[in-house]
């Protein structure tokens, strides 16, 4: 088989209401330069070629069947958006009209089902072999939104805007500050910003200071002397010395004392400090990234946090979206760590039941993108190789007696252009792009629904 020259591997997207195809196709090219991905209804596979480019769709007439879209709209589509992507039809002995019209729109083969591994890998080989050389996947093209950024995953409004700023952060050397709640990813922009940066070539150095006990932050940071304290055996370099012409990353900066806010304060303003205990000054070259879960001005307030300290951390501050405010992320994180763990625990998980992304999809994370990956990780290692994510693979707080329904919030200030705009992809992505259940959820008619989605230009 051939391998396109911007790709490591060919890339398949397996449809059927079974999983028993993805798992057979990945037992087939084992070792090859073959990477499968299972999708159990065609409702969402146009969501996945906005994201991945894919050399070959397979899709049996039962998934073709079952499906809330329109099949036949959905390989049009295909073909006219993603013209290298070869498209394979997979068809029940009574259903033949359907192939046919299957293969009007577009399906570059069919077979009869049931087919043996042989003949399934001989379509494949002859579909790639005859792959155009031309062509762009415009759906990647059309889509505006950046989906990954560095480590940082998501397509959403906020992250968005959080892309922005981390691309300003990195072209000055200021201080920066991240602030938002506990597993928002602060860590990762911290990196990104680092990555982004003229530093980039320097050493990023990471201190988790709500881990560290309050009287060796002082020597953690700024180093020691000899004798400097009780146990202090030997001179030791502090992380502003190992960062040197590189990036500090300060978390959870708010655990700090009042002496090492002093010592911080002193490095800020005047580019110097001194290891604990001793008297020779010493140059600082390195940025600084301060991240916190708490509310500064809060602590500020309380008499908690030196205001001179907070106002020269505050310089450019960057605010972290928690994950319930980042309509549509849940599905990319859940492809991203799926893909993770994968290689993690060298395992062939072939996709997620439609019924687990609702669950996730519908909780409220209050642990956020870390409480997520969490989640997947255990799902990932209970899953039996080679089958899909169910809800028994899922903590029991994801399975309740009742469904929970996911809330949205807007801040004061937000036009109702953007609430109705808003509203309507959120509630797209609850519905798994179902325009019909999303138009019964928004009580409008789909008529109504086509026409606002063509008014924000949502595609």
């Amino acid at each position: 088989m051939k391998v396109n020259s911007e790709q490591e591997s060919i890339r398949i997207i397996a449809v059927d209401t079974s999983p028993d195809l993805a798992g057979r196709l990945s037992g087939m090219f084992g070792g090859g330069k073959v990477d499968v991905h299972c999708e159990s209804s065609i409702d969402r596979v146009l969501d996945k070629f906005e994201s991945e480019p894919y050399d070959i769709l397979i899709v049996t007439s039962a998934a073709f069947e079952e499906g809330q879209m329109d099949g036949i709209h959905l390989l049009e589509a295909i073909t006219a958006n993603s013209p290298m992507t070869q498209m394979l039809f997979l068809v029940e002995p009574g259903d033949i009209r359907t192939a046919m019209s299957a293969l009007k729109a577009g399906t570059y083969q069919y077979a009869k089902l049931p087919i043996d591994d042989e003949e399934l890998k001989l379509l494949i080989k002859t579909a790639i072999d005859k792959q155009p050389i031309y062509g762009t996947n415009l759906f990647l093209e059309a889509k505006k939104h950046q989906v990954k950024f560095e480590q940082l995953v998501g397509r959403s409004k906020p992250m968005q805007e959080v892309y922005r700023q981390i691309r300003q952060a990195s072209a000055t050397d200021m201080p920066i500050l991240l602030m938002g709640e506990t597993g928002t990813g602060k860590d990762l922009a911290a990196q990104a910003i680092h990555e982004q940066s003229e530093r980039k070539d320097g050493p990023y150095v990471a201190v988790n200071l709500g881990a560290l006990p309050s009287e060796l932050v002082g020597s953690e940071l700024f180093g020691h002397e000899k004798g400097a304290f009780t146990g202090a055996i030997g001179q030791r370099e502090g992380k502003f010395e190992e960062a040197q012409d590189g990036t500090v990353f300060l978390d959870e900066i708010a655990t700090i004392d009042a002496k090492v806010q002093v010592s911080l304060l002193r490095l800020i303003e005047q580019k110097t400090f001194q290891r604990l205990g001793g008297k020779k000054t010493i140059r600082a070259n390195a940025r600084l990234i301060a991240a916190s879960n708490q509310n500064l001005p809060d602590l500020v307030e309380q008499g908690c946090f030196r205001k001179d300290l907070y106002y020269r951390l505050d310089v450019f501050r960057i605010d972290m979206p928690p994950l319930r405010d980042r309509g549509g992320d849940v599905v990319l994180l859940i492809d991203e760590f799926l893909k993770r763990f994968n290689r993690s625990f060298k395992k062939n998980i072939v996709g997620v039941a439609p019924e687990c992304i609702s669950l996730l999809e519908s909780y409220s994370w209050p642990g956020n993108v870390r409480e997520l990956k969490n989640v997947i990780q255990r799902a990932v290692l209970v899953c039996e190789e080679g089958q899909v994510l169910l809800p028994e693979h899922l903590p029991p707080r994801f399975r309740p007696g009742k469904p929970i329904r996911p809330n949205v919030s807007f801040e004061i200030g937000t036009t109702l252009e953007e609430v109705e705009r808003e509203m309507i992809i959120r509630t797209l992505s609850a519905a798994e792009n179902n325009r019909k259940r999303a138009a019964d959820l928004l009580g409008i008619s789909r008529r109504t629904l086509y026409n606002k989605l063509q008014k924000h230009n949502i595609k």
